[in-house]
C-alpha cells in the first residue's frame, strides 16, 4: 500500500511539473501559410509579419488587421530558398537572404530596393538598420560583413576564427554584435571595426542579440549557457535559469525597456525571461506543422506587442500570441 501511494504521489508530482513547464495560454492564432515557410520575421511591436514560402514567395502581413498587405514574389529569378530575414527596428525596411544573395525591401512602398550577391561565403544570418542602407551579414567563412548600401562602404570584421552563426545590428547601424563557432561573441563598432567588448563562451555561439537602445546584449551557446550582458560595464547582468538542456536558441528579442527577453528554439519552445534575474516568466509550445514527420516547428522570430503579449512566428507558417499565466 505504501509503495502504491508513493507511486501515485510521484505521478502527481510529474504531472504538476509538466503543467508548470508549459503554459497553454494562447491568446490568438494566425494561420498564414499552412504549407510552411522557410523564413518568418516579426516587426518589433509584433504587428507585421514577413514570410517566405515556396508557394507564394515573400509576403507581408498585418497581424493587427489580419490581412495580407503585399506580395513581393520571389527574391531572385531562380527562386532560391530564402533562409533568413529581418524587419528594421522602425518597421520601414526589411532584408531577406538566400545562401548567396540578399535583397532589401521598402515595406512602406511595397517594393525592392535592390539585390546583391555574396561570392566568398554562405550567408547564415542578417540584420538591417532603420534607414535600410546598412546591413550586417553572418558568413560561413568566419567574417561578419557590414555594408553601407548608400555609400558602397564594406567592412569585413575578421575577429572570428570560424564560421559566424548570428549577428545583430543597432537600429542606427553604428554598432554590431556577432557570435560564431569559435566560442566568442563580439560587440564592435561598424565605423572602425574595433572590438568594444568580448564575451567568451565554452561552446559555439548560436544566438546573439542587442537591446535596441544599447543597454544590454545577449549571447547563448550550444550547451547550457545563455547570458545577458550589461554593455555599460561589459559584465554579466544575469544568466538564464533554464529547465532544459542544450536549448540552441533560434531567435531572441529584448523588450523596449530591456526588462524582458523573449526567446524561441528549433523545438517549438517560446519563453520569456526577467533580464535582471534570469528567471523564467512564461513558457509555451508553438503549434506544430501537421504535414511534417514528425510534426514540428522552428520558432523563427519573437516579439512583444504593445499590450505585453509575446508573439511568435514559426516554420509552420503560424503566428501566435501568448500571455503568461
Amino acid at each position: 500500500m505504501r509503495q502504491f501511494v508513493g507511486t501515485i504521489c510521484l505521478i502527481l508530482t510529474l504531472l504538476a511539473l509538466s503543467g508548470c513547464f508549459h503554459s497553454t495560454h494562447e491568446a490568438q492564432r494566425w494561420t498564414l501559410e499552412p504549407t510552411g515557410v522557410t523564413s518568418f520575421s516579426l516587426s518589433r511591436d509584433g504587428r507585421f509579419a514577413l514570410m517566405t514560402s515556396t508557394a507564394q514567395g515573400i509576403v507581408l502581413w498585418d497581424l493587427m488587421q489580419n490581412k495580407q498587405l503585399a506580395e513581393f514574389g520571389y527574391q531572385d529569378p531562380d527562386k532560391n530558398t530564402v533562409i533568413a530575414s529581418q524587419i528594421s527596428d522602425n518597421n520601414r525596411y526589411a532584408i531577406t537572404a538566400t545562401s548567396q544573395n540578399f535583397a532589401v525591401w521598402d515595406l512602406a512602398w511595397g517594393q525592392a530596393e535592390g539585390l546583391w550577391s555574396i561570392s566568398d561565403g554562405i550567408i547564415r544570418d542578417v540584420d538591417i538598420s532603420n534607414n535600410g542602407q546598412k546591413v550586417l551579414l553572418a558568413l560561413s567563412n568566419g567574417k561578419a560583413l557590414f555594408v553601407d548600401l548608400g555609400t558602397g562602404r564594406r567592412l569585413e570584421f575578421l575577429a572570428h576564427r570560424e564560421k559566424v552563426n548570428s549577428v545583430s545590428l543597432a537600429p542606427n547601424g553604428k554598432f554590431a554584435m556577432s557570435g560564431g563557432n569559435d566560442h566568442n561573441a563580439f560587440f564592435w563598432s561598424t565605423e572602425t571595426g574595433q572590438v568594444l567588448n568580448e564575451f567568451p563562451h565554452d561552446h559555439r555561439i548560436t544566438r546573439v542579440e542587442l537591446h535596441r537602445s544599447g543597454k544590454f546584449a545577449f549571447s547563448a551557446d550550444g550547451d547550457d549557457t545563455a547570458i545577458i550582458w550589461d554593455l555599460s560595464t561589459g559584465e554579466p547582468k544575469s544568466e538564464l535559469q533554464m529547465f532544459h538542456r542544450h536549448p540552441n536558441f533560434s531567435t531572441a528579442r529584448f523588450s523596449d525597456d530591456g526588462s524582458t527577453l523573449v526567446t524561441g528554439t528549433p523545438g517549438r519552445r517560446v519563453e520569456s525571461w526577467d533580464t535582471a534575474t534570469g528567471d523564467n516568466l512564461g513558457r509555451w509550445l508553438a503549434q506544430e506543422q501537421q504535414n511534417t514527420r514528425p510534426p514540428s516547428a522552428v520558432v523563427y522570430d519573437v516579439a512583444i506587442d504593445p499590450t505585453g503579449r509575446v508573439i511568435s512566428g514559426t516554420s509552420a507558417g503560424i503566428a501566435q500570441a501568448w500571455i503568461a499565466d
